[in-house]
């Protein structure tokens, strides 16, 4: 307790620091307080329905990573989704499309050129899920919900949350460049942090209503949490350590011979977005079709609505193993690598430099990357199992999955930026021995 105390003092010392810390939770409070208005024209006193399709479901973790403002009829209420599903594409299109191919190597101004790109898109998949967004408000709601009507309360309704989404994605830039962390990832955080409070209250309501060892299963149930927790942490944190010989090494003025050290290859390493990815991915069925027609929808539609059904869980799971590869494929670059090695004298004990490296490198993440995926895509699952189990579906949700995944790699890519302030201005670190790890949750 001491040494924490301590640490907050350190933090509170530094003033860049504090600013952006102070910054960060200024952007979030905004965030928070834009889910709660309601779109103009809607009484918020007939919500009910709505909150009650939300409840659980594909439609509950949409809820979810908006905040809750999908169930308040928000100006929010499609959230950072719509952006998250346009990146993908353009990712996509980044390995397929010579073009974007070229923008990627043309470093700040093509990156620059890929964002705008990557707006534009968001605005057009906005126009076509508010629309979505809409009908889906006058399918569930009475008509004496809407205080407006017709043409002018759908187009304005419309402009309204496209506005809304592209709000929320300039706090999040925001955030990103003045405050702590990865702006995106630490809003869509936010909403998901914000329900478990209330998650964990109506499970434990539930079993101590119930007759016969409800308090125990509670008990198991968060030990349970806990295990899963602490096996995230693990599974975001893992690596494997490649040794490099380096011939010399020049210090100061000085030259040393025979250095060794270790490359760290996360089993990981594309930490939470390839869970994000695939969940956007989800979702856009039902935003396509109408997200009313997700509790009305038959067959096909239907199995991908279920939440705990073989066939949405099957789908996720191949999304994520894909996604893991792909995004791992962009971040590790193992020519780019051996070829640092190469220039500042390194070589792997018993590789040859140069292509036997590359072979080597890419050999090692190949098998890394597999079990790693293939876990990353349990965990994922999980939810469903313990919705199964018995477990409200609202505190199942953190039972690893999307909510857990996330919040997990959220919080430990958050703490280790302010780890490198504390070090970076000689204070001690957050932790007592080692380094935090982040989690990788940059989009």
């Amino acid at each position: 307790m001491k040494r924490f105390i301590e640490t907050l003092k350190n933090i509170w010392k530094i003033e860049d620091l504090k600013a952006r810390i102070l910054t960060t939770l200024g952007l979030i409070l905004i965030y928070r307080l834009g889910t709660k208005v309601v779109l103009p024209g809607i009484d918020p006193s007939q919500l009910a329905a709505l909150k009650d399709q939300t409840a659980g479901g594909v439609l509950g973790l949409l809820d979810m990573f908006s905040g809750g403002a999908f169930s308040n009829a928000s100006i929010f209420a499609l959230g950072i989704m719509p952006y998250i599903s346009a990146s993908i594409v353009i990712q996509l299109l980044g390995m397929a499309v010579p073009y974007f191919q070229r923008l990627q190597r043309e470093g700040e101004s093509g990156r620059r050129k890929i964002n705008q790109i990557t707006r534009y898109l968001t605005v057009f998949i906005l126009l076509l899920q508010g629309p979505s967004y809409l009908a889906n408000l006058h399918a569930q709601l009475p008509a004496s919900a809407f205080v407006l009507q017709g043409f002018f309360f759908t187009a304005s309704s419309v402009i309204i949350l496209t506005a809304g989404t592209m709000f929320v994605m300039w706090l999040g830039e925001k955030i990103t460049d003045k405050g702590i962390g990865n702006g995106i990832s630490l809003i869509i955080m936010i909403g998901i942090i914000s329900r478990l409070p209330s998650a964990v209250w109506v499970e434990f309501i539930s079993r101590v209503n119930q007759q016969g060892g409800g308090l125990v299963m509670f008990l198991i149930e968060m030990i349970a949490l806990a295990v899963v927790i602490a096996i995230t942490i693990l599974l975001i944190q893992g690596t494997r350590k490649i040794p490099v010989q380096y011939a010399k090494r020049i210090v100061g003025n000085k030259q040393y011979g025979g250095v060794r050290q270790y490359i760290p290859l996360k089993v990981n390493a594309s930490g939470v977005m390839p869970i994000i990815f695939a969940q956007a991915i989800m979702f856009l069925p039902i935003a396509i079709v109408g997200f009313s027609s997700s509790d009305s929808a038959t067959g096909f539609a239907a199995m991908l609505s279920d939440h705990t059904g073989f066939l949405y869980n099957l789908i996720t799971a191949l999304l994520i193993v894909l996604f893991t590869y792909f995004y791992t494929a962009i971040i590790i670059n193992p020519t780019q690598m051996a070829e640092d090695m190469k220039k500042n004298g390194g070589f792997i004990p018993g590789v040859k430099p140069g292509r036997k490296t590359v072979e080597f490198l890419d050999d090692v993440m190949s098998k890394i990357t597999l079990p790693g995926s293939i876990f990353l895509a349990f965990v994922a699952i999980m939810p469903a199992f313990a919705m199964i189990a018995g477990v409200e579906t609202s505190f199942a949700y953190f039972y690893g999955g999307t909510s857990l995944l996330i919040l997990v790699g959220v919080v430990l890519d958050t703490l280790q930026q302010v780890e490198s302030h504390l070090l970076m201005r000689h204070y001690d670190g957050l932790m007592k021995s080692g380094r935090i790890k982040g989690g990788r949750t940059m989009i």
